[in-house]
């Protein structure tokens, strides 16, 4: 067990006429995020998806943001997928589903993850302000969906209650992260099974 919980960690370089972005995930971390992607509230977000899903995640990053904050998001998530998919490997032992409700003051969102190895992501989440800061909500979304696909995950994210646009992004963000550390906790008496009935994930 000691190695396999060791051996769960990734590196992943991505390098595009858009972005330029190195990506270290490690599973078992210290819930911190080293590094920047150069917009400050997604930042934020990621600083605390690394805490609440009780991972580290070390980043460098430069991308056209003289154009917008798509390509950056966009990218940042590619790259976070597909460090999962590396550092889960086998996925033996691991419990496969998660689920996690967190409220943020008036708002409350719920995270549902299968690590199923079957692409899929449906967000229903409606926030009323088009931007937090200089971060663009929507872009909250096309990064759950990004994670998703390139994590070869299924994600159902609900924002069940909203208000302020920060309280609900950051609600959303901490609730797929508890509901993915919960996915990838290794179960002790299971450590060589894949939890499928297939054999594969």
């Amino acid at each position: 067990m000691g190695d396999q919980t060791s051996a769960r960690k990734a590196a992943v370089h991505r390098r595009t006429g858009e972005t330029d972005i190195e990506l270290t995930l490690d599973l078992d971390g210290d819930g911190a995020m080293d590094g920047t992607t150069g917009i400050g509230f997604f930042d934020h977000m990621l600083a605390l998806f690394a805490k609440h899903g009780h991972m580290r995640i070390e980043i460098a990053c430069t991308g056209d943001l003289h154009v917008d904050n798509h390509h950056t998001v966009e990218d940042v998530g590619i790259c976070l997928g597909q460090a999962l998919v590396e550092a889960l490997g086998e996925k033996k032992g691991i419990a496969r589903y998660g689920t996690a409700y967190v409220p943020m003051d008036e708002c409350l969102a719920r995270a549902v993850v299968d690590l199923s190895g079957r692409a899929s992501c449906v967000a229903n989440a409606e926030v009323a302000a088009e931007r937090v800061g200089e971060f663009e909500v929507e872009l909250a979304w096309e990064f759950f969906r990004v994670v998703a696909m390139n994590g070869r995950l299924n994600l159902h994210v609900d924002l069940l209650r909203s208000g302020n646009a920060h309280h609900a992004v950051e609600a959303c963000f901490k609730a797929v992260a508890k509901a993915l550390r919960e996915a990838c906790a290794l179960e002790g008496t299971r450590a060589d099974e894949v939890p499928s009935t297939k054999g594969v994930l």
